[in-house]
């Protein structure tokens, strides 16, 4: 999984905490009236998986570009961030950067506008008003009461949707590999169930032999652990094992020097430990398990190194951890071979879904077939109809041409046409009153 790290440089700051941002420190010249748009390094898109991802990064640098916004940030603690409390040093920021800020939630307000509009568009097509003050309010992220400029209200929205939505964002994450999983599963019963007896017994067996190749693999070191530490320190850093220094080996592999170790950085740590799960060239090995594998063990060491919960590990929470009895673990580590992401049960739900959504598919299928042929009936009428109409129109064309009514003989070839006499000679049909 790819994370950018900027705002790990803000130390505790709960946003800069979860999005883990690549960036450069950019200095701030106040006596400028407006910083240049230049200096904020344009984001890369879709880093946190949050649709509101380029605002709230772009959001976040300017932030902190402000010396004192910086400091408060550094010394306000996890709680308190979460508590709103940071939001009302926004009061305080230089009024430069507060334009900016206003000009970020202009945009941002103008591209929810093109979203909103978009879809009615598409759902309900053009003619309809929209009010899309009403509309704006389902995005959590800022604050509608002031539509121009950026105030505490919507720093704390931005802070408070950025808490709980990456806060759901691993398990989004383990939910959509579990579906992954259990498809994968139901179309190779699919696959299986198209086969006569002796193909079946074929593939069951190559998929035995594909499992039991993928399982036969080296100790996969407990992540976290002093063995899977000494292994980095050996073969990736290239350390005498028996000098292994965790100080010395914290600041290697704090690569961005913010005395922290992000969530990037730590799973960088588990590249040894994955390669002797995974290759990329082999059939039997999956690389988006590899990155299920890589996330749960990036969870695992959270959950016993950061002791304050902020997603960041300091170099004191990484002594301390390699004091405890934990850091001696020498069990194996149980992957995914050990530890499947579904059940029976649970696959057997899905397929029931499936099922459910194949058979609605079906009948929506089959009502617009039936909506198809009716209005392919409906088109041969409007056609016969319209050879009627061509016809009967080339008859009136006719009569005009020759004066002659519905029904008059035509003279044959060569013959002179009726005479005066000869018509007066013609009876001529009695009415009802004659």
């Amino acid at each position: 999984m790819v994370k950018c790290r900027a705002v790990a440089q803000c130390g505790l700051f709960l946003l800069s905490v979860w999005l883990c941002i690549q960036s450069v420190p950019i200095g701030v010249d106040k006596t400028k009236e407006e910083p240049p748009k230049e200096e904020l390094m344009p984001p890369d898109s879709g880093e946190t998986g949050l649709h509101y991802d380029r605002y709230l990064r772009e959001v976040i640098e300017y932030l902190e570009k402000d010396a004192h916004f910086k400091q408060k940030l550094k010394n306000t603690s996890m709680a308190d961030i979460k508590k709103g409390r940071l939001s009302k040093e926004l009061d305080f920021v230089h009024h430069n950067l507060r334009t900016k800020l206003d000009e970020l939630k202009r945009e941002e307000m103008g591209r929810l506008r093109m979203l909103i509009k978009a879809k009615h568009d598409i759902q309900e097509g053009n003619g309809r008003t929209v009010d899309y003050q009403a509309l704006l309010k389902q995005f959590e992220h800022l604050s509608h009461q002031n539509p121009s400029t950026f105030e505490v209200e919507d720093l704390n929205s931005l802070i408070q949707s950025a808490t709980k939505d990456l806060e759901n964002f691993d398990k989004v994450r383990h939910d959509d590999f579990k579906s992954y999983e259990m498809m994968k599963e139901h179309e190779r019963k699919e696959r299986m169930s198209a086969l006569n007896e002796e193909q079946r017994l074929a593939e069951e067996q190559r998929h035995e032999e594909m499992k039991k190749k993928h399982a036969e693999h080296p100790k996969v070191n407990h992540p976290g652990s002093e063995d899977q530490l000494k292994e980095v320190w050996q073969e990736t850093d290239g350390m005498d094992p028996d000098q292994f220094d965790p100080k010395t080996f914290f600041r290697m592999h704090d690569s961005n020097g913010d005395g922290y170790l992000d969530e990037n950085e730590l799973e960088a740590l588990f590249t040894k430990e994955l390669e002797k799960v995974y290759n990329p060239e082999n059939e039997e090995d999956d690389m988006l398990e590899m990155e299920e594998e890589r996330l749960r063990m990036r969870q695992h060491v959270m959950s016993e190194v950061d002791t304050n919960t902020d997603r960041l590990v300091s170099l004191g929470e990484f002594i301390a951890a390699t004091q405890n009895q934990e850091f001696l673990e020498k069990d194996e580590w149980e992957t995914l071979d050990h530890k499947p992401a579904y059940t029976d049960e649970e696959l057997r739900e899905y397929e029931s879904h499936l099922a459910n959504e194949g058979n609605d598919i079906n009948r929506k299928s089959e009502e617009l077939q039936r909506q198809r042929q009716e209005l392919e009936r409906q088109q041969q009428e409007l056609n016969a109809q319209k050879i009627g109409l061509q016809q009967a129109v080339e008859e009136m064309e006719k009569i005009k041409s020759t004066g002659q009514g519905p029904g008059a003989a035509v003279p044959a070839a060569g013959q002179p046409p009726a005479t005066g006499q000869q018509l007066h000679d013609v009876p001529v049909p009695m009415t009802g009153n004659s």
